[in-house]
């Protein structure tokens, strides 16, 4: 089973596990603000699920690509919407400031919980 570490917690999901949902069952603040309640429900089309990801992961879908190389993304290839991602190995995640967490500061990462 694959090791998910992100705010700060350590915790294992199914092999090809779906990282948005994941994260939320485990309680992980995957939204900055009101993201939490405007969001696209995993259809990959808002973008406000964006982390930074280390570790073994699915490739980018088309949906995926498409919304990331428009604003406020800059399709940088540095970040994935997490209700695209299938968990394939062990992973460490980000999440980065702003509304559709297209920020350069740290919001929360592997060791850190949120504050």
């Amino acid at each position: 089973m694959p090791t998910i570490t992100a705010q700060g917690q350590t915790f294992t999901c199914e092999l090809g596990a779906n990282l948005r949902r994941v994260l939320l069952q485990q309680g992980v603040a995957l939204y900055n603000g009101g993201a939490a309640v405007i969001n696209c429900r995993s259809l990959g089309t808002c973008g406000t699920c964006a982390v930074q990801i280390d570790g073994s992961v699915s490739p980018l879908t088309w949906k995926e690509r498409t919304r990331l190389a428009l604003p406020p993304h800059q399709g940088t290839g540095d970040r994935r919407l997490a209700c695209q991602v299938k968990v394939l190995g062990d992973i460490q995640v980000r999440k980065l400031d702003g509304f559709w967490g297209q920020g350069e500061t740290v919001v929360w990462c592997a060791d850190k919980p949120a504050e």
